[in-house]
């Protein structure tokens, strides 16, 4: 079952691209994010983590928030951006620390 946050991305893409968001519901967050392989934790990390590297700043505040609904702490966080900062590049470890801090404000 959806939470509130990703309810409204399904309905927000329902609204523009129905075949999407089935695509989305179904395969995304059923068959990939309920496979046991990985815990909901490092799904979050990694998802997280890609999403900075790749400057996917869009999607990031959303599994941010799932990140830590998944049992991630701040620490932790802080320290898987600034580990793929050398990877990834300092401007987008910066852009991902601001959505952190943005995220950390909310709640």
């Amino acid at each position: 079952m959806a939470n509130n946050g990703e309810q409204k991305t399904l309905d927000d893409l329902k609204a523009v691209a129905p075949e999407f968001a089935k695509l989305t519901e179904d395969f995304v967050f059923g068959d990939i994010w309920k496979r046991p392989e990985l815990s909901q934790r490092d799904k979050s990390l990694i998802t997280v983590t890609c999403l900075v590297a790749l400057n996917r700043i869009e999607q990031v505040e959303f599994h941010l928030k799932k990140a830590f609904e998944n049992g991630l702490t701040k620490e932790e966080l802080v320290a898987a951006i600034t580990h793929i900062a050398i990877y990834a590049g300092w401007p987008a470890a910066v852009s991902g620390f601001n959505h952190l801090k943005k995220v950390i404000d909310q709640q």
